[in-house]
């Protein structure tokens, strides 16, 4: 009998994961050890312990991308960027990094596309004459706010753009760098324009640590519900994912916390492990939590239908099942004993729409 033995990867210091699995629809997959970005020529030899974040031009030729689906409450997004120097471990975006032929793993946190031609898009977007206003939501796929934003400002460049042409828009992120944008996000407000959702994982730095290694503290996270609040913008606090085991039992303090700085409503989702990321997070697990490994991915299957994940509507984000039930319950009770909203809220305003011109100037009214 042959026996293989599989060497876990050591943790990387400020890194989500510490592998990097080939992309599974590279032609000629590798059955040997994980590969690491940076790694050097001789397999023998220890992978670099410091992959560095590399930027690539991401050459879409479109910026909107448009949706039908029941489980989420937009229609429409834009993803500034493909990729994110967060490294939250269970992101459920990691698996789109293989369309690139890129690994989402290692390569999905340090191999971030930015898309420089967003705003020139955007713009020849919402001219075209068949164009109707509906709100645009910012970070449904990867973080708009991931720490890259802070040298291309590309989603407050988008924000400006929809700002001049009074066009609605939404926005989640764990970055503290969306108060820098207060001030546009403010204007976008008070016209019935725009609305924010902070999502909080754990309130616990030591978790946060590993799990989203990049990703503002909770603390900075909750001084951003307060401020974003205070300037008049409608702020909403998503406790996501909800994980078996490791942070579900925070959920209650994370919506009192969120509710004290000045979120009005709130929602959660259970972790989702697509294609690759069953592997990723067993990766985590057997890392940091070895003992409970087994027992959290258990519980998520006995949420998804035996599955480790679910694509059906309506179940895809809060799962099924009695555990899933229970979390349900128990966050009805919470947003209800602390006065948060539910559901979408207000609807926003999409009759000041006005059509920017091809030349770059508002079209006159």
């Amino acid at each position: 009998m042959t026996v293989y033995l599989y060497s876990m990867p050591k943790p990387l210091k400020g890194r989500g994961v510490a592998s990097n699995r080939t992309p599974r629809f590279r032609a000629a997959a590798l059955d040997a050890a994980p590969r690491y970005i940076d790694a050097p020529a001789d397999a023998d030899e220890e992978p670099s312990r410091h992959p560095q974040t590399r930027m690539l031009v991401d050459a879409s030729r479109s910026i909107i991308a448009y949706n039908a689906s029941p489980d989420v409450p937009f229609s429409r997004s834009i993803n500034p960027y493909r990729g994110c120097e967060h490294g939250c471990v269970y992101c459920f975006a990691r698996p789109s990094h293989a369309w690139l032929d890129l690994s989402p793993g290692l390569d999905f946190e340090t191999r971030i596309l930015v898309k420089p031609e967003a705003v020139r898009l955007l713009r020849e977007e919402l001219g075209r004459p068949g164009y109707r206003p509906e709100p645009i939501h910012l970070g449904s796929n990867t973080d708009p706010y991931q720490p890259l934003e802070r040298e291309t400002r590309l989603t407050r460049s988008i924000l400006e753009t929809l700002l001049e042409v009074r066009h609605p828009v939404t926005v989640l992120t764990k970055g503290a760098l969306i108060e820098r944008d207060i001030d546009v996000l403010a204007q976008l407000a008070q016209l019935g324009l725009a609305r924010a959702a902070i999502s909080i994982t754990t309130l616990d730095p030591e978790l946060k640590r590993t799990l989203e290694p990049r990703a503002a503290s909770a603390a900075a996270r909750l001084r951003s519900i307060r401020a974003l609040a205070a300037a008049g913008i409608p702020t909403a606090v998503m406790v996501a994912p909800v994980i078996p085991r490791v942070n579900d039992h925070e959920m209650e303090a994370i919506l009192e916390a969120a509710a004290d700085a000045g979120a009005t409503r709130a929602g959660w989702i259970l972790l989702r492990l697509p294609l690759e990321l069953r592997e990723l997070m067993q990766e985590w697990l057997d890392a940091h939590r070895p003992l409970a490994a087994a027992h959290v991915l258990s519980l998520l299957r006995a949420s998804r239908g035996g599955q480790n994940d679910e694509h059906a509507f309506h179940r895809r984000m809060s799962g099924s099942g009695p555990l899933a039930q229970l979390l349900e319950q128990r966050f009805r009770v919470a947003t209800k004993r602390l006065g948060l909203g539910t559901g979408d809220g207000e609807p926003l305003d999409c009759s000041l729409f006005r059509r920017p011109s091809a030349g770059g100037q508002l079209a006159l009214l």
